[in-house]
C-alpha cells in the first residue's frame, strides 16, 4: 500500500471541496473494493476523503413510488429494512447475499455501484430497476451510469449520495455464487415494470448489461414466459473467462438463472 492522507470531512460540502482540492483524492465509504486495491498496489490516492459517517449521504426512504437509500447506507441495513423489504423485496435478498456477514457490515450500496465491480450484485439491481443514481451535482440514469471495467460516468470529485428506485411490479435476483468470495459468477436482475421488462447480469462480462433479447421475448406478452426463453440462449462471445468459469459457462448459468428467476416471479397479471 502506497502512503496517502486520511481526510474525514463534517458534512458533505467539506468532502466535495477536499476532493477538489486534491486530483489524485478518492472517496472512502466502506472500502470493501477500494481497500483491496490499494493493499495491492494497483491505485496510488494522495487522500482519502471518509465519507461514510456523513449523515446526507444515510438513510432509506419510500415515497410517490421511489425508494430512495442513501450513498452510504451499509449492505446489512438494506437487507435488514422492513422499508426495502415491503417496497422491493427483491433488494433487500441481494444486499442479504453480498459477500459474508463482515462485508455487509461495512459495504455500502453507494460504493459498490460508484467502483462498478464486474461482480458486484446492486449494479444488477440499479440497472436492472432502472434506478437514477444522485450525485452531489446531477441526475445519471442507470443506462447512462455504468461505462465499463471498473468505471461510471461519474466525474472526477463526484459523489454518489443516494439511490432511486422506481417501485417494480414485480422483481427477482438469482445468482450463482463464487464459492470463495461470494461475488457473482452471473448474477441476474429480473424485473417486471410499469415500461416493460428488463433484465440485468453481473458476473457475465467485464460490465453490468442488459440482456435485451430475454427483454424483448418476455416484454412481448407471452402467455407462458419460461416457453417464451427456453430456447434462448446468450452468446458467450465477450463474457468473462477466468479460472472460475469459462465464457460457455457463464452463457449457460444466465439462461438457468433466467428460468429460475421466471420460476419464482411469475409475471404480473398488470404487466
Amino acid at each position: 500500500m502506497y502512503p496517502f492522507r486520511y481526510e474525514r470531512p463534517n458534512d458533505l460540502a467539506e468532502a466535495v471541496r477536499l476532493l477538489q482540492a486534491h486530483a489524485q483524492a478518492r472517496p472512502l465509504s466502506g472500502g470493501m473494493t477500494l481497500l483491496p486495491t490499494l493493499k495491492h498496489r494497483l491505485a496510488r490516492p494522495s487522500h482519502l476523503v471518509d465519507v461514510a459517517r456523513l449523515d446526507a449521504l444515510r438513510g432509506i426512504a419510500c415515497q410517490g413510488g421511489v425508494l430512495a437509500i442513501g450513498a452510504a447506507t451499509p449492505h446489512a441495513q438494506v437487507a435488514a429494512s422492513p422499508v426495502v423489504r415491503q417496497a422491493i423485496p427483491a433488494l433487500a435478498d441481494l444486499a442479504g447475499l453480498i459477500g459474508d456477514a463482515q462485508v455487509r457490515q461495512r459495504g455500502t450500496i453507494g460504493g459498490s455501484i460508484a467502483n462498478n465491480d464486474p461482480a458486484a450484485d446492486y449494479p444488477a439491481a440499479v440497472l436492472g430497476l432502472g434506478a437514477t443514481v444522485v450525485t452531489d451535482r446531477r441526475r445519471i440514469a442507470a443506462d447512462e451510469f455504468f461505462t465499463g471495467m471498473f468505471s461510471t460516468a461519474l466525474d472526477a470529485a463526484e459523489i454518489v449520495t443516494a439511490i432511486e428506485f422506481p417501485l417494480p411490479l414485480r422483481a427477482v435476483y438469482c445468482k450463482h455464487r463464487h464459492p470463495a468470495s461470494g461475488y457473482a459468477l452471473v448474477g441476474l436482475f429480473l424485473a417486471h415494470t410499469q415500461g416493460g421488462v428488463r433484465v440485468a447480469l453481473t458476473g457475465a462480462a467485464p460490465c453490468v448489461r442488459r440482456w435485451t433479447e430475454a427483454e424483448a421475448r418476455l416484454s412481448a406478452g407471452a402467455e407462458d414466459p419460461l416457453a417464451a426463453v427456453r430456447d434462448l440462449k446468450l452468446a458467450p462471445q465477450g463474457l468473462n473467462d477466468d479460472l472460475a468459469a469459462t465464457p460457455a459457462y457463464r452463457a449457460h448459468l444466465a439462461g438457468v438463472l433466467l428460468r429460475r428467476a421466471l420460476s419464482d416471479s411469475p409475471a404480473p397479471a398488470q404487466a
